[in-house]
């Protein structure tokens, strides 16, 4: 079965992730960097997560699972260590259409997580299906060192020039044109080549 390939905008969306513990961490981590809403059901929770709770960032349920914890959610993820509970929340979900995923259940995801290369708004996102996880993370340690901080400038430079262009008065496919001689691989040298020159002059000043 072939996937999806898809970003997803989790702003204000309520996100409900059942668990407490370190998997859970890293999951809520990420959803606060996609600035959606996390309620946390489980009867105990990490350092870490106490603290966001005291912070008002995480709104926490200090209980087991029960199914109308789904109300109103958006999407679930299952980062128990039991996997019973796990299933129980798949189900739940899968019954009422919301997209779940269940922490290292291939057979109880409607969705994965990626290994992620993250330089900015630049992510490059690599998925196995659920068959290697461990190919997908050697895959990322790879990209990691071909797309370094500096594409993450350069996004940022394309970006502001894709606004001009869009305020000026040229045609469209005009603009198409120049965008993509702007995103080239000679443009990005030339980019980083003024930005060596301007750290010099920087470092001489």
């Amino acid at each position: 079965m072939s996937l999806l390939p898809i970003f997803l905008k989790l702003r204000d969306r309520l996100v409900l992730v059942v668990g407490g513990g370190t998997i859970a961490e890293g999951k809520i981590e990420g959803l606060f960097a996609a600035d959606a809403r996390v309620r946390v059901v489980a009867p105990q929770v990490t350092p870490a997560i106490a603290t966001w709770i005291a912070q008002g960032k995480i709104d926490w349920q200090a209980r087991s699972f029960a199914a109308p914890d789904l109300e109103g959610v958006y999407l679930v993820i299952a980062a128990t260590s039991a996997p019973g509970v796990n299933e129980a929340v798949f189900a739940e979900a899968d019954a009422r259409g919301i997209l779940c995923n269940a922490v290292d259940d291939i057979e109880r995801c409607h969705f994965y997580y990626g290994s992620v290369v993250q330089r900015g708004d630049l992510q490059i996102a690599i998925s196995t299906n659920g068959k290697s996880p461990a190919l997908a993370q050697r895959l990322r340690l790879r990209l990691e060192k071909e797309f370094g901080p500096e594409y993450e400038l350069w996004l940022e430079w394309l970006g502001a020039a894709r606004e001009v262009l869009r305020a000026g008065d040229s045609s469209a496919d005009s603009k198409k044109i120049l965008l993509h001689q702007l995103a080239s691989q000679p443009m990005f040298e030339r980019f980083l080549e003024e930005a060596r020159r301007q750290r010099a002059g920087q470092g001489a000043a």
